[in-house]
This record gives C-alpha cells, structure tokens and sequence, in this order.
C-alpha cells in the first residue's frame, strides 16, 4: 500500500496507525480526548515519540476516562514523573489534567466535544495535503478558542495536528492510497 511520505515503514505501530486510524473522521468524544492528550506532548518532541508509548499513557490515564483525569492531584502527577513509560515532563502533565478539566466543561456546554470541535468546520472534512502547512485558518481559530477557555499546549500547530489526526482535516498526501 502506498502511504504518506512521513509514516515509518519500519515501525509497525506507525503504519498501523496512518493504516487503521489516521485521518479517519472521528466523533467519539473519548477518541478526541486521547488524540488531544497525545498531541499535546509531541511539542518539542516526534509523534512517533509519543505514539510509541500510548499504552503507558492509556494506562496512567485511566483509558482516556476524562472523568477520572480530571480528579488527578499532585500524587498522580508524581507517580507519572516516576513512570519511564510516558514522557516525563511536568508542565506537560499539569496541562493534562487541566486540558481534561475544561474539555469536560466543553462537553456541558455543547453536549458534546465532537460538537464543539467539528463546529469549527462547519460539520464537514476540510480537505488538505498534510504537505501544505502546518497550521491554518481553522487550526488558529480552535487553538485561540481552546486557550481563552484554558487550555494550554494547545498552539495552533499542535491542534492543526489533532485536527488531521482525527479526521476533522484529512491531510493524506497525493502519493497515498488514502488520499
């Protein structure tokens, strides 16, 4: 199969992932909350970094469960610090939990995430090369949007990512059989 130029034909799990779950149009809040989290650690880092070690994070937050995240304290932050499965870095992790907590008062306010995400498309798959940019029009309004509410790590590249991660942007390159 022909894929995009970034995937690491060498690492089953990146395939796996541009194969089974990349780009692919999502509007499972608990997909969308996953997605988020992971993106927000790549800052400074690779996806496939972060992608590499998505059990230890689904296993320390509890499955994605933004509800029980959400009641994460300083302990919680301290056993992650400890755990070399995740990536250690406490800025990172406090927005974790903080990210958790206003994504759950956007899910009260919309009624759901996917709601108020696929919102700002307009409903629809917007789509665009990944090769073109690495942020957008679209990728600026949610990124300001999800800061004024309190979000942090959540600049505009980072959520033009999500955005393509979860399908509300498909960015598969021209090369790809999925395009």
């Amino acid at each position: 199969m022909k894929r995009c130029q970034w995937v690491n034909e060498r690492n089953p799990i990146y395939v796996r992932y541009h194969d089974e779950e990349w780009g692919v149009p999502s509007h499972d809040d608990r997909y969308l909350y996953e997605m988020l989290v992971l993106e927000c650690f790549v800052a400074g880092l690779s996806w496939e970094c972060v992608l590499n070690k998505r059990e230890s994070f689904r296993s320390v937050f509890a499955g994605f469960n933004a509800a029980v995240v959400a009641a994460y304290a300083e302990a919680e932050i301290e056993a992650m610090l400890a755990n070399p499965g995740l990536i250690r870095h406490r800025k990172k992790l406090e927005a974790a939990i903080t990210n958790t907590r206003v994504f759950l008062r956007i899910q009260e306010e919309f009624g759901s995430f996917a709601a108020y995400a696929w919102g700002f498309a307009g409903g629809r798959v917007v789509h665009e090369p990944w090769q073109l940019r690495t942020s957008s029009p679209l990728s600026d309004a949610l990124s300001r949007d999800l800061k004024r509410r309190g979000m942090r790590f959540v600049g505009s590249v980072t959520i033009y990512s999500w955005l393509q991660a979860v399908g509300i942007i498909c960015g598969h390159g021209c090369e790809c059989a999925k395009a």
